[in-house]
């Protein structure tokens, strides 16, 4: 199967994914309990004013008719607007995402180049005490939630050495990341590395590696030549589910840190029932995933095609 077959069927199916998580998520965001009118209208609210908050923001609309209205925006990239004030969606969900964009974007600058490294040299020193004690580690620090390794870091150098900042109130400074990038990078490291190390075990135990060696290939060339790439297709496929799962990290992160991310728009939404916001909040969630698993495996066909299917 040619590599524009393959990434084409794999389009075909991402669309249908995202078709049926956005009708999931439109059904389960219409049937939360409670009502943005009363929200919005404030302590001790009148009936009257209700049911006119209700007309103004379309919520006394057949469900079908709001169904295919907010399909037919998502197609145009219009996520509505929100109930409680009055923007784009759009507009405050790109002012949320940017400290978490820059959190996950410097958590993958350093976790790729450090998982690659880490996994080929406990590759090629398999067995060695480098490498025992390397997976012991990361065996135990992946066994760490998220949340209790952040409180840890926080125990031991904001508040005991006072080295950092606690939170990241104010401004998201430079100091402001280095805790909070040390915990996505932490867990994230032990499971791709550990991935990387086994995967490029199981290549160069492989027959086509032994061949390469039997004719004089230089170790470097059968390393990075020949083993490397076939063991990388399912490190990959990994790295976008470790950016996947950095989406919830994430979320959790922002807020012991009170990083002011996707985190607190999630809050925010939920406490005055902005169903708009939280609709968006869930089809970007459902979009990235679905574009990140996309170039994951097709650029794992590219690397493998015999290892993805």
């Amino acid at each position: 199967m040619s590599l524009g077959w393959y990434a084409a069927r794999r389009l075909g199916l991402g669309v249908a994914q995202v078709l049926a998580v956005v009708t999931v998520i439109f059904a389960l965001t219409w049937a939360l309990p409670g009502d943005a009118a009363v929200v919005i209208a404030g302590d001790d609210p009148d009936p009257a004013r209700i049911a006119g908050i209700r007309a103004a923001l379309g919520l006394d609309q057949p469900v079908m008719d709001r169904y295919t209205s907010w399909l037919g925006g998502l197609a145009t990239g219009d996520l509505g607007r929100s109930l409680v004030t009055g923007q784009p969606v759009t507009a405050v969900l790109g002012a949320a995402s940017e400290p978490t964009l820059l959190l996950a974007g410097v958590t993958l600058l350093f976790l790729v180049p450090a998982a690659g490294a880490l996994g080929i040299t406990c590759a090629t020193r398999a067995g060695g005490r480098f490498d025992r004690w390397t997976t012991t580690v990361t065996v135990a620090l992946h066994a760490i939630p998220e949340y209790a390794l952040a409180v840890l870091l926080i125990g031991f150098f904001a508040l005991y050495l006072g080295l950092l900042p606690a939170t990241a109130l104010g401004e998201l400074t430079p100091a402001a990341l280095v805790l909070p990038v040390t915990v996505l990078v932490s867990r994230s490291l032990c499971s791709l590395a550990r991935l990387i190390r086994a995967s490029l075990i199981e290549a160069l135990a492989s027959d086509y590696v032994a061949h390469a060696r039997r004719h004089g290939v230089p170790a470097a060339r059968v390393l990075f030549r020949h083993a490397l790439p076939n063991a990388l297709a399912p490190a990959v496929q990994q790295l976008a589910r470790t950016a996947d799962w950095l989406l919830g990290g994430i979320i959790v992160v922002e807020a012991v840190f009170a990083v002011p991310g996707l985190s607190a728009a999630v809050v925010s939404s939920v406490a005055s029932r902005d169903v708009p916001v939280l609709q968006g909040l869930a089809v970007l969630f459902a979009v990235l995933t679905v574009v990140l698993h996309l170039g994951a495996d097709v650029l794992a066909y590219r690397l493998a095609p015999r290892a993805v299917s």
